[in-house]
């Protein structure tokens, strides 16, 4: 089949497999990142006024546990198994949960310990995703359209941001909790068909498939641990998003400072992807340009903590939006540069695991972080909890830059070397 012609900075979609699973992704976390939204919303309606900033919190608790717990071995299978069959059960199985979820609601039936057993359950579920995603689409098309594929994928995560909250408080607003969480169901459908359609995916050989053993679990953590730039990587997500994860209390910012309803809480949900698919779009053809690419990310994190400090002390909505839109764009361009860094530099045979290993510095922060910001602003009051994440996110990702020389001097003509001496191509 001819590939299609498209410009330059859409040339990974010209890739048959890629494009479809693209578009299947497009659609599935447009409705995950709806029922994120939708379920911090949920909790707030199924606890008392005074209990709300810790139930809120607890939702992170509940949702990293499972991914401690299951990542150790999900890049295991990633790396061993088909990483397509893989996606296709797993999300088969996401999808009746999100069904459950649904029916549950819509029957007056649920509760908030039904609520977090079905966010923990689709947590653990949805750990076994992430590395058989992450390590299936490199290999569907050539090592040196990989770059601007990460900016693509960074696109699509943010459209899907920027939609998925925003019809979620439409969904709740005019139709209720559960026909949102129904919405959410439909739409794994898009991917598993995408899936299903795929063509000639390349398959490993026996001997770049990991054994099944603590062995093999071993080997992934001593390559991420061993290499200092991956390393320092996830370290600076971690601790970025563990301070920063104000996104927790915007639940409480909307109904008690902003004094919005579910609209307008839909709305400031939205704020961080519209930001963060700007950064995206602007990325694609800038990723091949920014050589000091260590000290714009860097930076962008700093700035994600700053705009994190404004959004704590600001109380009208639109300058709220604004700060919230900034920590999205920092975020991606973060983001952008962190996957190039450990998708060039990591071999195909350990993608899964390295992936699984970051899933606990990139899922474990946000959602403990979620729960830190709980613990404090049930303590001293939601801004206080803001205005100190903000600060410790500052501090930590100085403290990153001072102490890891690789990270801070990172460049375009490293890159070069990583992809040259990464095992990419084929699966």
């Amino acid at each position: 089949m001819p590939r299609l012609r498209l410009p330059v900075a859409l040339s990974p979609l010209r890739y048959y497999n890629y494009r479809l699973l693209f578009s299947g992704l497009l659609v599935s976390i447009l409705g995950s990142m709806m029922r994120n939204a939708v379920v911090l919303w949920h909790v707030t309606l199924l606890v008392s006024e005074k209990d709300r900033a810790l139930a809120l919190g607890a939702v992170g608790l509940v949702r990293i546990v499972p991914i401690v717990i299951f990542s150790l071995f999900a890049g295991v299978i990633a790396d061993r198994y088909d990483r397509r069959r893989i996606l296709l059960l797993v999300n088969g199985v996401m999808g009746l949960l999100s069904i459950l979820l649904a029916v549950l609601t819509l029957n007056g039936s649920i509760n908030l310990i039904i609520v977090y057993a079905i966010s923990a359950a689709m947590s653990g579920i949805g750990t076994f995703d992430n590395p058989a995603r992450q390590s299936l689409f490199p290999v569907l098309l050539p090592e040196k359209e990989l770059p601007r594929a990460i900016s693509l994928n960074m696109i699509l995560f943010q459209v899907a941001s920027v939609g998925g909250p925003a019809i979620g408080g439409l969904l709740i607003a005019r139709a209720g909790v559960g026909w949102a969480y129904a919405f959410d169901a439909a739409s794994f459908v898009a991917l598993f068909l995408a899936l299903l359609l795929m063509r000639d995916v390349p398959q490993r050989p026996a001997e770049q498939r990991a054994q099944f053993s603590l062995g093999a679990v071993r080997d992934g953590f001593r390559f991420v641990f061993g290499t200092p730039l991956i390393r320092s990587s996830m370290l600076l997500d971690f601790f970025a998003t563990f301070f920063a994860s104000a996104m927790a209390l915007l639940p409480l910012y909307a109904q008690d400072v902003l004094k919005v309803g579910a609209d307008g809480y839909g709305v400031l949900s939205a704020a961080p992807a519209v930001g963060a698919l700007i950064a995206s779009v602007a990325m694609v053809p800038l990723i091949e340009r920014i050589e000091q690419r260590g000290r714009v990310l860097i930076g962008a994190v700093l700035i994600y903590g700053l705009a994190t400090i404004a959004f704590g002390v600001s109380s009208w909505f639109w300058l709220t939006y604004l700060c919230l839109a900034a920590t999205g764009a920092a975020d991606t361009v973060s983001a952008v540069l962190r996957n190039v860094i450990r998708q060039l530099g990591t071999p195909n045979e350990l993608r899964g695991r390295m992936t699984s290993v970051n899933m606990i510095f990139f899922l474990g922060g946000p959602q403990l972080g979620e729960l830190e910001a709980g613990l404090v602003a049930s303590s001293f009051g939601p801004m206080i909890s803001v205005l100190t994440g903000g600060i410790g996110c500052v501090i930590a990702t100085l403290w990153i830059a001072a102490t890891t020389p690789d990270l801070l001097n990172y460049r375009r003509s490293t890159a070069s070397i990583l992809a040259t001496g990464a095992a990419g191509g084929q699966d």
